[in-house]
């Protein structure tokens, strides 16, 4: 099999590298991600400046390769510049922090694995619950066997998922649920502060949102201890509106504007 390997948080960062040691027996890993953390670029591309690309080593062995540009950046080149051929899988992860529910379109993490989706791929986001110390080592070889156990039941045709670990899963008999993605709008708060010349500035401080009914979602689930897996797709059209659009008319465009 072969896999290209991405994340948001850098190609240092330690959860990237405890899961390209998991992969690794399941087939050849490139390794192509940001040369700097990308958290929360979404999926930006870099048109106006170069992508500048060096060769990261482990000792004498080349671990992978460095792109100063965003994730879905790193996608791109790594599918038409770096895989030996084309790859079965794009890995996105490990996230430090989950991405689930509305931070899912904001995410690095996740629009990796959806430029992936967008060359016909299978691509798998991965990210784990943020904690002082985090036990990388652990999640990567559960997200390894998820990964498989995915890789062996989905269908024949590309699908993208979005895969998040809770800490409680790490420790206790680890549970799966498939979910949607809770879209209920975060309760935003800043906090507002003063720095030593005087200047005001933001720290961003929102919450999650209050969950009110019986609906469950990958926020709740992951509560609930669960790894969540939510299946996505990059369509954004709202087809039920389309639908009741196709009535609309627009005749009288042109006649106002010769007014």
């Amino acid at each position: 099999m072969e896999i290209l390997l991405t994340n948001d948080d850098g190609i240092y960062a330690p959860g990237l590298a405890a899961l390209q040691k998991e992969l690794a027996a399941l087939g050849n890993v490139t390794l192509v991600a940001p040369a700097v953390e990308q958290s929360g670029v979404g999926h930006s591309i870099t048109y106006l400046t170069p992508l500048i690309v060096n060769e990261v080593f482990d000792g004498i062995k080349r671990r992978g390769y460095a792109v100063e540009g965003s994730p879905a950046d790193c996608v791109k080149l790594g599918l038409t510049e770096y895989c030996p051929r084309r790859p079965d899988l794009v890995v996105s992860g490990i996230n430090y922090g989950l991405n689930a529910g509305i931070n899912v379109l904001y995410s690095g993490t996740v629009a990796a694995a959806i430029e992936g989706a967008f060359f016909g791929l299978t691509s798998i986001a991965v990210s784990l619950e943020f904690r002082q110390h985090p036990e990388f080592d652990r999640a990567a070889s559960l997200a390894r066997r998820v990964i498989e156990r995915i890789l062996a039941q989905k269908g024949p045709t590309p699908q993208l998922y979005n895969v998040n670990i809770p800490t409680a899963a790490l420790w206790d008999k680890p549970q799966v649920k498939i979910v949607p993605m809770d879209v209920r709008q975060y309760a935003e708060h800043y906090e507002k502060r003063v720095d030593p010349r005087g200047r005001s500035y933001f720290w961003a401080a929102g919450r999650l949102p209050e969950h009110h009914d019986a609906t469950e979602t990958d926020l709740t689930a992951l509560a609930d201890g669960y790894i969540t897996i939510t299946p996505l797709e990059f369509d954004l059209t709202k087809r039920a509106a389309v639908a009741a659009m196709h009535g609309w008319t627009f005749d009288e465009l042109e006649r106002d504007g010769k007014g």
